[in-house]
């Protein structure tokens, strides 16, 4: 299983129990809350009652006043009132007044007078001087049907002579728990919900992290190009310059030894004949001979100084990983700067230059590099083309890229060398000379083609040889 969907797991994991556990807690104190809140609501009342109604029924006249009839009025009240979007339209207070025995002397509900209370909590208990409150169901199958009770003591000078009980039902305050309940799921699944998004989110982008470091390294296991993942800070960033860091440390060892080997072979065939013309150098000889034998050397010198260059100009560009800037290149300019350097040997050939490209056409990458590139390909052309031939140069542009031609008029490429033509150390001889050249000009150019995103191909067309550039 990929490590963002353990990582992801165990996030929903952490979240839902978390959720569950407090959403659960909250639930399971919404109604106890609502219901002690309004406990607390119908102490105030039922004491305020038992002060309002406290003269009366010490003077034995509540039934001979107006009290039942203010009571019956209020308990047909409308209120049509809306509170936080819940109707209210009628009033739920029940209210009762026991004497000392606990007998039931005024009903609102004109339901219980003359009936004995007196073993009920909120009369038994008040009377007693404690607190008195009871819940009741008014249906004993029916659990929502219960009924809060609180009473409250009428006092004669210090004496308890009688209680007031109110009661309100709790099934009228059963919307506004819903309605809590539903507001709180709510809030709570989306909260969740986020916190899920959230998760995701996270261990998507982990996931990308881990997958482009370790895309990473298996390019540079391969050998390929392949730019280092930019991080901002954390240990994301560390690994990323660890990574770096080890592949540094490892190509540059492997990479120095494997030039020295190069190097060393190279450098045998020119210091071979470099000290054989100096041996024969100490003998007389005719001045002829001498000179020849001096041009050897002054030829080989100059072929290891070649070499050397290009052999570094080559490290340079293959231990690279990315281009150090992209700006734009006017392509036709770069030729004809390229050819005004050529100038002597083209018009020693005799050559005959074609240019096809847009004055308005321009590669995107580093300038010294393509540069070097298109020199290293005009040079290779120039070798091979006979005196009066032809060099052609195309440039179109073809989607996001520009594809860039450069034809020589020369003798076809041998089969058995089209397919290592971009080799290193590997060379055809020159038809002017009959030697062999170092072999890295091509390699170089594909190593610039390749950093740039690019494709080289160099393949035999009618009358000559062509190459190929696909560059951005």
């Amino acid at each position: 299983m990929p490590l963002a969907i353990r990582i992801f797991l165990v996030y929903v994991l952490f979240v839902g129990l978390t959720g569950y556990f407090v959403l659960n807690t909250v639930m399971e104190e919404i109604r106890p809350g609502v219901r002690q809140s309004t406990e607390e609501t119908l102490v105030d009342t039922a004491n305020l009652m038992a002060e309002i109604l406290r003269d009366d029924f010490k003077a034995g006249t509540l039934n001979q006043n107006r009290w039942p009839e203010l009571l019956k009025a209020y308990g047909e009240r409308q209120p049509g009132a809306s509170i936080w979007g819940l109707a209210k339209n009628q009033v739920n207070h029940r209210i009762y007044v026991t004497d000392a025995k606990g007998v039931v002397v005024l009903d609102s509900s004109a339901r219980a007078v003359g009936q004995d209370y007196s073993r009920w909590n909120d009369v038994y208990l008040t009377l007693r001087g404690e607190y008195g409150a009871r819940s009741t169901r008014s249906d004993p199958d029916d659990a929502s049907s219960s009924v809060m009770h609180v009473g409250a003591p009428i006092r004669d000078n210090g004496q308890i002579i009688g209680v007031v009980t109110v009661a309100k039902p709790n099934s009228s305050l059963q919307p506004y728990v819903d309605r809590t309940e539903r507001r709180l799921l709510g809030y709570g699944a989306g909260l969740i919900g986020l916190g899920l998004l959230f998760g995701a989110a996270l261990s998507w982008w982990l996931s990308v992290a881990l997958r482009r470091l370790t895309a990473y390294a298996q390019a540079v296991s391969e050998g390929r190009r392949a730019e280092l993942p930019h991080y901002r800070g954390g240990e994301l960033e560390q690994l990323a310059v660890a990574v770096e860091h080890m592949r540094t440390q490892l190509e540059g060892k492997a990479y120095v030894e494997r030039y020295v080997h190069t190097l060393t072979h190279e450098l045998k065939s020119p210091l071979a004949a470099i000290r054989g013309a100096a041996e024969l150098l100490q003998d007389e000889m005719p001045a002829t001979q001498r000179q020849r034998f001096v041009s050897n050397i002054d030829s080989e010198s100059a072929r290891m100084q070649q070499l050397i260059e290009r052999l570094l100009n080559l490290a340079q560009v293959e231990q690279r990983q990315t281009l150090e800037e992209r700006v734009q290149v006017p392509l036709a300019a770069l030729v004809d700067e390229l050819l005004e350097t050529q100038q002597a040997r083209i018009e020693r050939k005799q050559l005959r230059i074609e240019k096809h490209i847009a004055a308005d056409l321009a590669l995107s990458g580093e300038a010294f590099l393509l540069r070097q590139a298109l020199a290293n390909l005009l040079e290779n052309a120039l070798d091979f083309t006979p005196s009066h031939g032809v060099l052609r140069f195309r440039a179109q542009r073809r989607g996001e890229q520009v594809e860039f031609s450069l034809f020589n008029q020369a003798d076809p490429i041998p089969d058995y060398a089209l397919g290592r033509l971009s080799e290193r150390f590997y060379s055809l001889p020159r038809p002017d000379s009959g030697r062999k050249s170092t072999g890295l000009g091509l390699n170089f150019v594909e190593e610039v083609v390749k950093l740039h995103g690019g494709t080289l191909r160099v393949g035999n067309v009618p009358d000559g040889v062509e190459v190929t550039l696909h560059l951005p």
